[in-house]
């Protein structure tokens, strides 16, 4: 049996190999990335992997039993990107197709929602069997920004009162290992997110409490929001996508208390305090 991990070399794909060499031996796992020389450190497997490339995917899938697809990070590519692998996946004979999805994609108003739904839907048209993780938030996504936030002497954001039930990539790539490694998942859909969910005020409570500063949560209208992390240096687009995603969060579309994340992998997801105290 051999597992392939597609963006291996990512910080999801890393810690997913790491967890499957605790459940396989690494001989049975493939990092499947774009730059190899990225992956010579995880002591298995590397084949040079372009979502971009039709070309080449398929030979770089041949003798893949079981291949995790990490969702592409180039947002507005992600569709066309992943119908490439799972069309070469089929042409390769993968029996068993696992793709990292969105959290509650087909109710979700975030723009990130519909590459995501049509790629479920180009799975379920492969006729490969497969399963959905639906990844919720990392919390790594908001710790991130807890040094400029000290900088500043507050956190900012447009999520309101938005309850987020975020989980650390660690949580996540542990559940991709507990999914590959046991086919009684086949064919399910799960809604991954983590135990405990929490507003941007009570981060801003958290970090105050650890550091023992001040660090109020302002909540600004979105537009603002985007304007600042524009004049720290992101992307035009990037930083529209992410105030949206922020507004996304105060409708509701960051939160789910199903525990099904903490079920599959057999303990409680990572407490947001045990985050924040990692970055710190």
């Amino acid at each position: 049996m051999k597992i392939g991990v597609t963006g291996a070399s990512g910080q999801l794909g890393q810690l997913v190999v790491e967890q499957l060499k605790q459940k396989t031996a690494a001989e049975n796992i493939v990092a499947l990335v774009r730059t190899p020389e990225k992956a010579a450190g995880l002591g298995v497997e590397v084949r040079a992997f372009d979502y971009e490339k039709p070309e080449v995917l398929t030979g770089a899938l041949s003798g893949i039993d079981r291949l995790l697809l990490i969702s592409s990070s180039e947002i507005g590519k992600r569709e066309q990107q992943h119908k490439n692998v799972i069309e070469a996946a089929k042409k390769a004979s993968v029996s068993w197709i696992v793709y990292t999805s969105l959290l509650h994609a087909d109710t979700s108003s975030l723009s990130l929602a519909g590459e995501h739904l049509a790629s479920e839907a180009a799975l379920k048209n492969s006729g490969v069997e497969h399963t959905i993780l639906r990844n919720g938030w990392y919390t790594e996504n908001y710790t991130g920004s807890i040094a400029g936030a000290l900088g500043a002497g507050a956190f900012v954001g447009s999520a309101g009162d938005g309850k987020i039930s975020s989980a650390t990539r660690a949580d996540f790539a542990e559940a991709a290992a507990v999914v590959l490694t046991n086919e009684k998942h086949k064919g399910k859909l799960f809604e991954l997110a983590g135990d405990e969910s929490y507003t941007l005020t009570d981060l801003a409570a958290e970090i105050s409490k650890q550091t023992g500063k001040d660090i109020p949560y302002n909540n600004l209208p979105e537009g603002e929001y985007a304007k600042i992390l524009k004049s720290i240096g992101l992307p035009e687009l990037f930083a529209d996508a992410i105030a949206s995603w922020d507004t996304g969060a105060s409708k509701g579309d960051l939160f789910d208390d199903s525990k099904q994340l903490s079920e599959l992998i057999g303990r409680p997801t990572t407490p947001m305090a045990d985050a924040v105290k990692a970055v710190l």
